[in-house]
């Protein structure tokens, strides 16, 4: 029997199946496709989703010589071969890099210079963000675009056309278990179906449930389950739920979402609900996403749940997020204040209060103006206490 998923890979934006936003007529990725002006690309998304599909789809929109890695096992002289190879050439090849997060940085450094001058067009693909493992020069150099778990519908249309495709008879019970156990995952499918089909060109429910007994978990499937249980993750921390929280916690772990995803929302968690009412907040879930991305599953869930429960436990103030949303709105509205002389670059009559014990009177902004409420609550309390000294001393 034929591998499915090669079989019916797409060869067009418009065999694509799911990624609509990347493939219709009006999307900006196939209107630069088409007009031969993409640049350096990255693709990231869930497996099964089709990055590789769509990294062939620009080769043969653009009629460029398509090379693919690793980034895994690819060698640096590996790429170099291929760049002297196009140095001279009319026509830039595309070099299309799998698992793009884990380029080394002198991998990353080998590709800066064709980058900038365009000598190839770069395109990588990953199941994580790669932005948060690119330098900032090749960040600077290229465009991101994400891909979501392909639709039940979708996974449904293209079932039917791997059906068809190997005179295969499957029954309504048995394409209902092949699409929702699949988990968004168009491979996971095929494959599925493609030994399924080796053990009897009939397919039954029986001989399915053989082989995978258990659906593959969605991360982000249909409905935005992904987006929904990481809002679900972080409503129940901030409702201070720590068994809600650490049951969310084990559906995204469980459905397939990164350890580093995980873990940047609760950073950002802890400077927005936790704040200054326990300090110490953000340095753990600081450490907790440097030891994740060290470490990886499985042990990485204990380290998550560490700062989750530790999360769920603190008291909670959201002062400092209001203050900046405050802060920022002012400004955007027109607030710009004169910055007074004595603050200014050239220390004009400033008075530097550790000469004065650490305190001294004096004019920071040309009007009041009240952003920052303090708390009564944890650690902020004793914050609010040290400032309303300060104020009364004024």
């Amino acid at each position: 029997m034929s591998d499915f998923t090669l079989a019916l890979r797409p060869t067009a934006f418009d065999d694509l199946v799911g990624q609509e936003h990347l493939s219709e007529q009006n999307a900006p990725l196939r209107i630069l496709c088409e007009k031969g002006v993409l640049g350096h690309s990255f693709l990231f998304g869930p497996a099964g989703c089709g990055k590789t599909s769509i990294a062939r789809i620009i080769a043969k929109t653009m009629d460029l010589p398509f090379y693919e890695f690793n980034a895994t096992s690819l060698k640096v002289e590996q790429l170099r071969k291929i760049f002297e190879q196009y140095k001279n050439a009319l026509q830039k090849p595309l070099i299309f890099i799998d698992e793009v997060h884990r380029l080394a940085k002198n991998q990353q450094e080998v590709l800066l210079p064709v980058m900038e001058n365009n000598s190839v067009l770069i395109i990588g693909a990953s199941t994580e963000n790669p932005f948060f493992s690119l330098t900032s020069a090749i960040r600077s150099r290229s465009m991101l675009f994400e891909l979501k778990h392909i639709s039940n519908a979708a996974l449904a249309t293209l079932l039917q056309k791997a059906i068809n495709a190997a005179e295969l008879s499957c029954n309504d019970e048995t394409k209902e278990y092949l699409v929702a156990t699949s988990g968004g995952d168009a491979r996971a499918m095929l494959k599925l179906l493609e030994f399924a089909s080796n053990l009897d060109t009939n397919i039954t429910l029986q001989n399915l449930k053989s082989l995978r007994p258990n659906a593959l978990q969605a991360g982000s499937s249909e409905a935005g389950v992904h987006y929904d249980l990481a809002s679900a993750l972080i409503k129940s921390i901030r409702g201070s739920d720590a068994d809600a929280a650490i049951y969310y916690l084990a559906r995204l772990i469980e459905g397939g979402e990164s350890a580093d995803f995980i873990a940047r929302r609760l950073v950002i968690l802890a400077s927005e609900d936790v704040g200054n009412a326990n300090p110490q907040a953000l340095t753990l879930t600081t450490s907790t996403m440097t030891s994740v991305s060290k470490i990886g599953y499985p042990e990485a869930r204990i380290i998550l749940a560490q700062a989750v429960v530790y999360l769920c436990a603190s008291p909670k103030s959201n002062s400092s997020y209001l203050a900046i949303n405050a802060a920022i709105e002012s400004v955007k509205s027109g607030n710009i204040l004169e910055i007074p002389d004595n603050i200014k670059q050239k220390n004009k009559g400033y008075l530097y209060p550790h000469d004065f014990g650490g305190y001294v009177k004096q004019q920071y902004l040309s009007k009041t103006i009240k952003f920052v409420e303090l708390k009564e609550i944890g650690y902020e309390q004793k914050m609010k206490e040290w400032i309303q000294k300060l104020d009364n001393l004024k």
